[in-house]
């Protein structure tokens, strides 16, 4: 029998009875790297991809580096919370460890199938749902006291197994066999679909559990020699785990500064404009804007519009009454509306306003000598942000102050700033780009050059 994937195993005897109860904290230093691992094992996967779409062939240097990953994965569980089969804490490192209970080999594949590759993910769905009843997602029966009665909630059979064991251990000083074998068959299942999901072979995975901690008798095409030592040196990992992190950080520079360079050319109006709009209806006679700073004025608990350049502010009543907006100092906004009833706008996108309530009226607001800028009367109202600095508050009324607002509001600014703020981002992320590009290549270029001096044979 050939298989390209081994999960091999040993439980450990005497196994402490509570050292189980702590394995979450002792294992955080190895969540935390494996978790920067798999930053870069994602992206070298999607390289792999296209090297076997195109080549039919998975790049050695990767694929040594991916079977790192999962190996050091694979040790982290055994250790931790998907078996508990050893008291011994992982090793910090890629390579095989022959000394360390838990062990995985994955033959290098000389040829893969190129078509094969673009529907393993589909081809692979039912073994997603039996992993899913293995690792997480499978159902148990729970309590639910807010709502006096059962319900159903997720989790994992191997996690449930697993800590039952653990009890188990805490109490008779044994860890059971049976469940044990049974739940390394469930670790064996999960890594070999993980293996083939992550276009490491063309094997389908059987659906066979094979328990207990040895693979059945198998051939493996290309086994590791213990001795050999790996080019994947410790500072060549961070090398590659920086530029997968950096690498993500310059695409979404690259993407926010295409979005914007496309807002700046496309999205401005002939008058060089851009503008939102929102739907705002509130029983309160006054419809208020949050306090704004314009540049030039000290404080940190507003916003400053220093960047905005011009500003205009349109607002149209839904139902044709002439309605009234106006520009005023927010102290002066504060004094005029005391004791009345208001709503505050508290979010721009989606038109949610705060209502506070009072008993005094506010009268007829073109009445008062407070607004550095108005307009009122019937149809569309617009007026122009006063160019002065200080803190300023947008009031929206009914011409005649009644209560009742249906209106249409929108905020438009030419945003000089915009265009050179969208090319420093793409600047910055193609600089980044390729920063990560090099943190990633250098190394792998480095390990290739390694087994070809040292004449190493497939991983």
């Amino acid at each position: 029998m050939n298989q390209s994937v081994r999960v091999e195993a040993e439980l450990d005897p005497g196994l402490s009875r509570w050292l189980w109860l702590v394995k979450w904290v002792l294992a955080i230093p190895h969540y935390l790297v494996l978790a920067l691992l798999w930053l870069a094992f994602i992206p070298l996967t999607v390289l792999a991809f296209f090297a076997i779409l195109f080549t039919g062939r998975y790049p050695r240097v990767i694929f040594e580096f991916n079977v790192g990953v999962l190996r050091w994965t694979w040790r982290v569980h055994y250790y931790a919370y998907a078996a508990l089969g050893t008291d011994r804490y992982p090793p910090f490192t890629l390579a095989d460890a022959p000394a360390y209970p838990a062990r995985l080999e994955i033959a290098y594949p000389e040829r893969l199938s190129r078509g094969l590759v673009l529907v393993k993910w589909v081809l692979a769905i039912p073994h997603y749902l039996i992993s899913a009843l293995f690792a997480g997602g499978g159902l148990w029966l729970a309590w639910r006291p807010e709502d006096d009665g059962f319900s159903w909630g997720a989790g994992g059979l191997i996690a449930l197994l697993v800590v039952i064991a653990g009890f188990v251990l805490l109490f008779a000083g044994e860890y059971p066999k049976p469940i044990y074998d049974f739940v390394l068959g469930m670790d064996r299942w999960v890594v070999r679909v993980a293996a083939y999901v992550a276009l490491m072979t063309d094997e389908y995975p059987p659906f066979r559990l094979d328990e207990g901690g040895t693979e059945p008798e198998t051939v493996m095409e290309d086994r590791p020699s213990p001795t050999r030592k790996p080019g994947w040196t410790s500072g060549r990992i961070v090398s590659v785990v920086a530029g997968a992190v950096a690498g993500l950080a310059s695409m979404g520079l690259l993407t926010g500064g295409a979005a914007l360079l496309w807002l700046d050319q496309s999205g401005r109006d002939d008058n060089g404009y851009l503008s939102t709009s929102t739907s705002y209806r509130t029983e309160t006679p006054a419809l208020v804007s949050e306090r704004v700073r314009f540049a030039g004025v000290a404080g940190e608990s507003a916003p400053a519009l220093n960047a905005l350049g011009d500003v205009r502010l349109t607002v149209t009543e839904s139902t044709g009454k002439p309605v009234f907006i106006g520009i005023a100092s927010s102290a002066d906004v504060q004094r005029y509306l005391a004791g009345t009833t208001f709503a505050t706008v508290t979010d721009l996108a989606s038109g949610s306003v705060l209502v506070r309530q009072g008993a005094g009226s506010a009268g007829i607001p073109e009445s008062a000598d407070i607004w550095t800028a108005r307009s009122s009367g019937p149809g569309t109202r617009t007026v122009a942000w006063p160019d002065q600095a200080g803190d300023w508050t947008v009031v929206v009324m009914n011409a005649d102050g009644s209560a009742g607002l249906d209106v249409r509001a929108e905020a438009a600014a030419t945003v000089p700033a915009l265009g050179w703020t969208a090319w420093s981002l793409l600047i910055i992320g193609a600089a980044g780009l390729a920063a990560a590009v090099a943190l990633v290549a250098i190394p792998v270029s480095r390990v290739s050059r390694h087994r070809s001096l040292t004449g190493q044979g497939p991983l």
